[in-house]
């Protein structure tokens, strides 16, 4: 009987150093999601390649190898961001997510007219402003209304195979994440 609580007192004890452990962890591991890795990599509104073929290390480890991804972090506070990019490669997919990484709106080539990536990321009062009197250069865009402060826009491409590297690799390199405030122009005359 002796033996048995001092195994059951030793398994407690041990129980409750592991869990200490764990709660002094978790500030360390919080302080590395994609958030956090970008906002070292590079500033707002600054596409960043995420893929380790723009070299060293990528910034976020889940990259699938047949896609090159680039991605750009912005504050809606500051205003709508605009990214686009010239050029075609065989695929690319758009996604938006809230700085805690939850996936807001999702679309690819097939629904973009003629498949060229030009979207505008707004909130809900940006985008009334904006339905007011939309701006000539933003027809044809497609407008994500998303209902977040702060957020990441990650852009990923196709590479079918290695003739298509240099020609994905300088669709994202070439794309752009630009603060715009193009209702603010409006208001002022």
């Amino acid at each position: 009987m002796r033996s048995l609580l001092h195994a059951v007192l030793l398994g407690l004890l041990g129980a409750g150093i592991v869990h200490i452990i764990v709660l002094l962890l978790v500030p360390e591991f919080s302080e590395r999601d994609a958030w956090s890795r970008l906002a070292m990599a590079s500033d707002l509104y600054k596409m960043t390649r995420l893929d380790a073929e723009a070299g060293g290390a990528p910034v976020v480890k889940s990259v699938d190898p047949l896609f090159y991804a680039a991605a750009c972090r912005f504050d809606l506070a500051e205003g709508m961001v605009r990214v686009k990019a010239p050029g075609k490669v065989p695929f690319w997919s758009i996604s938006v997510y809230d700085r805690g990484g939850h996936n807001i709106y999702s679309f690819n080539d097939h629904s973009a007219p003629a498949g060229v990536l030009d979207t505008v990321v707004l909130t809900p009062a940006q985008m009334i402003e904006v339905r007011k009197d939309l701006p000539e250069e933003l027809q044809g865009a497609i407008f994500v209304e998303a209902p977040i402060e702060e957020g990441v826009f990650v852009i990923r491409s196709f590479v079918p195979d290695d003739s298509w590297k240099p020609i994905v690799s300088r669709f994202l390199e070439q794309s752009s994440c630009e603060l715009q405030d193009f209702y603010a122009g409006s208001d002022a005359q």
